[in-house]
């Protein structure tokens, strides 16, 4: 298919490009060109031309854009911080929805975050149940942004999924991560498991209409601090980076 990576020119959207394009075609919609080799379109998801531009031709959509990022433990947070996450979590979705409905483009993965949730918790069971109290101007709007995916999705019949990452890291990164103590909050996820989530996610909006739903998406496969059965039983995903640690000896991070 034709997917439209939204913010596609930073981390997450840099990490998973080689990975989607191994299946889709790609275009970026973003402030600065992509690393990669991909079709590109600059320009902001809070502006209306650029937006319509973008979607042109394209049969889905996901979104990976973020400004002013925080973590769901403080709720210290600047004037600026909260422009700019107003901005692109909320006025920006909506308006990208908005497109896309207008274009008969209905359905999509918007990128979420754990840090909807107050982030000293040590055990998150299910994605309903969790509360979405993040104490930040960040979490807040994400959370404000899964209410915009519902409405969108009610109102417009549109089909969306929201992913609730938690570490999204590059493969030698998330190796390093890996190899220290566990820590409250820290679950880091492998670039190629969170670029897998997203293939799962693409092919699952396809079916039905008019449904949002939301994913804990984290590298833990154990569910020692997040319950991930939800997306292994409706995305038929689960984490297999960890599968590529070797562990001979204590401490080791090679990989076979």
């Amino acid at each position: 298919m034709n997917v439209l990576l939204v913010g596609g020119s930073g981390l997450v959207g840099t990490f998973i490009t080689p990975y989607l394009t191994q299946r889709h075609t790609l275009r970026v919609l973003d402030v600065a060109p992509p690393k990669h080799d991909v079709e590109f379109v600059e320009g902001s998801i809070i502006d209306p031309q650029a937006l319509r531009q973008a979607l042109d031709g394209m049969d889905t959509f996901i979104t990976v854009v973020m400004k002013g990022g925080q973590g769901g433990f403080t709720r210290d947070h600047t004037t600026q911080l909260a422009i700019d996450n107003y901005n692109v979590n909320c006025l920006g979705l909506h308006l990208l929805l908005l497109t896309a409905h207008e274009m008969g483009i209905t359905k999509g993965i918007h990128t979420g975050t754990m840090s909807v949730h107050n982030r000293h918790r040590t055990w998150y069971p299910d994605e309903d149940s969790v509360p979405l109290d993040g104490p930040n101007v960040y979490g807040l709007t994400k959370r404000f942004a899964e209410d915009i995916c519902r409405y969108f999705a009610r109102e417009f019949s549109m089909n969306l999924a929201v992913f609730r990452i938690t570490g999204p890291s590059p493969r030698e990164r998330y190796i390093e991560r890996r190899s220290q103590p566990p820590a409250l909050g820290v679950v880091p996820t492998d670039e190629q498991d969170l670029a897998n989530a997203y293939l799962a996610g693409i092919d699952f909006v396809q079916q039905g209409h008019g449904r949002f739903d939301s994913f804990f998406i984290a590298g833990d496969e154990q569910h020692e601090q997040v319950n991930i059965s939800k997306a292994k039983a409706l995305l038929g995903w689960e984490p297999q980076a960890h599968l590529l640690l070797a562990e001979p000896e204590k401490g080791s991070t090679d990989v076979r």
